[in-house]
């Protein structure tokens, strides 16, 4: 689609500094443009500045609490810097709409689907509820969702994350706006889910000739969407040009980074060519893990949600097992089965003793041996403790024979372990970065020397670079100490850099496994290949 020379937004010198009086200058001096109908992408790692930009062009930051020093973002030559509120409510929702990263937050829990798609016609363009929702219902019919009908009166729990995305979608075009903001549109969703997003991002688009601003640290999904590309850092725009241009030959060191952080990039970690001991560590047997569905008065059992189906799997001592698969397919569960954190059927050995049957007490003596990092560190790790305190409560539980001198000997040395200095064992969880609270989420475990590590999603909420340095973190700590790793994702790219097998899991069945290389290589199931494909389009450069 050819792309009109007139700016339909344009930002020029904009500062943004909150605090009501010490005020923190976190955007400064940004200038760029976007034309009618062009997609442009806003890239850069948490605490850069794009969310704050793009929430600034609908004046949506606390007023008390916002100022910009110096810069104007004018659209359809007004500056909304300058517009009163009246003026911004008609144009939100009905010129500039907005996609948030997650829609289970910014969807209202208490309103029905059809109640929230429909609201934006109904306050901007007066039509009746009755024709409203008609409206709604066409809308979801539009980005995808069946039974559009029945789904008005559906509540956002009801629904998948994929489903709620599309939701947010459908309220986001109900009035056709000029321009599209969209969020970290994908960023919590499976790869064949992120697949279908863009696609209908991208359909819808240049259906309504509307332009859009994506914001993302995700260069995969910028690299098949995008017209042109603005870098971010520390609140600055520091490279900004064609699609091509930027991939192919990235001026700024920033950039530079960014772009060798990829996952791709650096697939070949130690990980996968480091040998392992081919002695068992954990051997999974018919392992099965149903819950059951009750209905009626007296709540009987008429159906079950088959989680884990007769699984049979083994890790290896020193290996990492990869375990993929899109939300729902039972990976998590079957990883929780084999650590006796979620009842299931089925034999379960670990280190050459039966656990399945053992009484919590005598289980309990074992914990230390087979420990887990969440997905959200910052949900994992309690507000009300220091860092010293985190970390130590297992060695006080685990190790009560250790003086006090040893006990803060032992957590010194894991804190710096994991690339931390000892000077943050006084602060709290909520003064820390995102990958600075995964990398204490690690100490967290790594001080009980396991031998198994359960790690489920412990990158997919971290910038590209900083999953990369977690993933070289989890390799330099299993090469030293010698653990296995039960590695969950839905980031094939990530399993694949880190993994000696691969077990993918579809509606609690194992349907393929195999060695890493030869299963990305050659899969021979056709879910296997659907993601791969999946996989792969994120990875697609435009043109």
């Amino acid at each position: 689609m050819t792309i009109s020379d007139k700016h339909l937004i344009s930002i020029d010198n904009l500062s943004i500094a909150f605090g009501r009086v010490e005020q923190e200058v976190v955007v400064e001096g940004v200038s760029f443009t976007i034309a009618a109908g062009e997609k442009l992408a806003l890239v850069g790692e948490s605490g850069s500045g794009k969310s704050v930009t793009a929430l600034s062009i609908l004046q949506l930051h606390d007023r008390t609490q916002c100022r910009y020093p110096s810069g104007s973002i004018y659209f359809d030559q007004r500056d909304l810097l300058k517009e009163p509120e009246d003026e911004l409510r008609r144009i939100r929702g009905r010129d500039i709409a907005m996609i948030f990263q997650e829609p289970m937050t910014a969807l209202n829990p208490l309103q029905t689907i059809g109640d929230q798609v429909s609201e934006s016609v109904i306050v901007h363009e007066g039509v009746n509820r009755f024709d409203a929702l008609n409206r709604a219902a066409a809308l979801l019919d539009r980005v995808g969702i069946d039974d559009s009908k029945r789904r008005l009166k559906d509540f956002p729990h009801q629904l998948s994350g994929g489903q709620r995305q599309r939701v947010m979608i459908a309220m986001a075009l109900a009035c056709k706006p000029k321009l599209l903001i969209a969020d970290e549109p994908t960023t919590a969703l499976d790869v064949t889910i992120q697949q279908q997003i863009l696609e209908l991002l991208d359909q819808l688009q240049r259906e309504e000739g509307m332009a859009v601003l994506l914001i993302s640290h995700d260069l995969n999904m910028v690299r098949s969407f995008a017209d042109r590309i603005c870098v971010m850092e520390q609140g600055k725009i520091v490279e900004q040009g064609e699609l091509q241009s930027i991939f192919n030959s990235p001026q700024h060191p920033y950039t530079q980074k960014l772009i060798a952080s990829e996952p791709e990039r650096f697939e070949n970690l130690d990980s996968i060519t480091n040998s392992y001991d081919d002695r068992p560590l954990v051997i999974g047997e018919a392992v099965r893990c149903h819950f059951p569905i009750r209905a009626g008065l007296l709540q009987r059992q008429v159906d079950a949600v088959r989680a884990v189906n007769d699984v049979d799997i083994e890790l290896y001592t020193g290996e990492t097992l990869g375990i993929v698969g899109e939300s729902g397919s039972g990976k998590t569960t079957l990883g929780m089965s084999l650590l006796r954190l979620q009842h299931s059927q089925g034999a379960i050995t670990f280190d050459g003793i039966r656990i399945d049957q053992m009484a919590e007490r005598e289980l309990r003596r074992l914990r230390r041996n087979f420990q887990v990092v969440f997905q959200d560190p910052f949900s994992s790790l309690s507000p009300r403790m220091t860092i010293e305190q985190i970390i130590g409560e297992g060695v006080t539980l685990h190790y009560p024979e250790l003086t006090e001198a040893q006990h803060r000997e032992r957590i010194i040395n894991v804190v710096n372990e994991v690339g931390l200095d000892q000077s943050v064992l006084h602060r709290y969880p909520h003064e820390f970065s995102g990958g600075q609270r995964q990398r204490i989420a690690i100490a967290r475990v790594v001080v009980l020397e396991p031998k198994l590590i359960l790690l489920d999603e412990p990158t997919s909420a971290l910038d590209i670079s900083i999953q990369k340095q977690v993933l070289e973190l989890l390799r330099e700590l299993q090469i030293k100490h010698g653990m296995s790793y039960l590695f969950i994702s839905h980031d094939l790219n990530v399993i694949r850099s880190v993994s000696h097998r691969v077990v993918v899991m579809h509606h609690g069945d194992v349907v393929e496994h195999g060695e890493t290389l030869q299963l990305f290589d050659n899969p021979q199931h056709p879910y296997t290949q659907t993601l791969l494909n999946a996989a792969r389009y994120k990875a697609v450069t435009n043109g």
